[in-house]
């Protein structure tokens, strides 16, 4: 006999069947008085005068099944919290929908670093780019939800996908399990040196004199950076002309050159451009100012409070993946996410740490879906 057969995968897969096959042995509560008697003893037709009874009488089997129905239930309990304090008993996989170098991929390393120690266990970044995130988000969504792959999702495959994709190899609200909301990162709408605005006030005095004549860049028809712009345009009642690029490397150059004049971003990727003078910061789409750019003011400080949006950072699992491991996941992460070193390295880089509960993940992810559908439908935009 193989060792796989005595010792299954599954942590405590044994001794849970072991309690079902125990159980399923439980007599019924309607057995007939003296089933279970001796054949023919104690009957009239076998001249007996009683004989010996094996079961009881018929007036306390059902209090014996009910007390034998809650023992089968104390023992299955039992068992399955043995195997959930196993947890984990082997790597996770935590599959990032983006390429590896990206600004995702990066944090979602961070990240996992400090959360597998808290684990116990080592956590294995899968990069599964593609089609806007929503190919590596398909996979974890029909991947076994035993606690051992994960998603790091964002905006993107769980908020702005359903909205973008006519065909969905997943649904968001029934195949994903939420874990916590790791961190938000609010996008900047940055500007060419070459523009003549150095606020908010002078960009929309210009782009009023002036329809159609200002860009925007993005990295990609229906990405956040891109709806992002398509919302500014709309609350701000301005012609602006959306231009496509691959990446932030290609969008970059034109930006400084004055071919594009402004694109929202989140703060790392210009940054450095922002304080050499290359680049100006005029708004950031929060209610809250960044330590980092301190004197850029937020939308609804500049009279556009519809204007809020950002990409964020989440982790969710296959529906269907037991309470006790989401509740284990969900603690250990939350308690990485504020361990002071981790909160000071991620607001370094833009973010905002948060480390929220599975239901407000939940309720925050239709919200954020609902908000980039309407603008998604407003504007026309649709996945190439």
């Amino acid at each position: 006999m193989s060792t796989a057969r005595l010792f299954p995968s599954s942590p405590g897969r044994v001794s849970r069947e072991f309690g079902k096959r125990a159980c399923a042995r439980l007599p019924p509560a309607n057995a007939s008085r003296g089933a279970t008697r001796l054949a023919g003893a104690g009957t009239p037709e076998a001249g007996g005068g009683g004989g010996l009874r094996t079961s009881p009488p018929a007036s306390q089997a059902p209090l014996l099944k009910k007390g034998g129905e809650v023992f089968c239930l104390a023992l299955l309990l039992a068992l399955g919290t043995g195997a959930f304090a196993q947890y984990p008993a082997k790597p996770i996989r935590l599959v990032v929908p983006f390429p590896a170098g990206e600004s995702v991929d990066a944090t979602a390393r961070l990240v996992a670093q400090s959360w597998s120690t808290a684990l116990g266990q080592q956590i294995l970044v899968d990069n599964r780019g593609g089609a806007g995130g929503t190919i590596g988000s398909e996979a974890v969504a029909k991947s076994a939800p035993d606690g051992y792959t994960l998603l790091w999702g964002n905006v993107g495959p769980l908020a702005i996908g359903p909205g973008l994709y006519k065909k969905l190899g997943y649904d968001v609200a029934k195949d994903f399990e939420p874990v916590s909301l790791v961190a938000i990162l609010p996008f900047v709408l940055f500007a060419s040196p070459v523009l003549p605005a150095n606020s908010m006030v002078e960009l929309l005095a210009y782009a009023r004199a002036h329809p159609g004549e200002i860009n925007f860049g993005s990295t990609g028809v229906g990405s956040g950076l891109h709806l992002i712009g398509e919302l500014f345009k709309s609350e701000a009642a301005i012609q602006i002309v959306h231009v496509p690029y691959k990446g932030v490397a290609q969008a970059l150059p034109e930006m400084m050159s004055g071919k594009v004049q402004i694109a929202f971003n989140t703060i790392p990727a210009f940054l450095p451009h922002v304080k050499s003078g290359r680049l100006k910061a005029l708004v950031i789409t929060a209610t809250l100012r960044s330590p980092l750019l301190p004197d850029v003011p937020t939308t609804p400080e500049v009279g556009l409070p519809g204007v809020l949006g950002a990409s964020w950072h989440a982790v969710v699992a296959p529906a269907g993946t037991p309470r006790e491991i989401v509740s284990r996941l969900h603690r250990t992460l939350v308690g990485t996410v504020a361990a002071p070193e981790m909160r000071n390295t991620l607001v370094a880089q833009g973010a905002r740490p948060v480390g929220s509960s599975p239901e407000e993940l939940r309720t925050f992810m239709r919200e954020e879906a609902a908000k980039w559908a309407r603008v998604i439908q407003s504007s026309g935009a649709r996945a190439d």
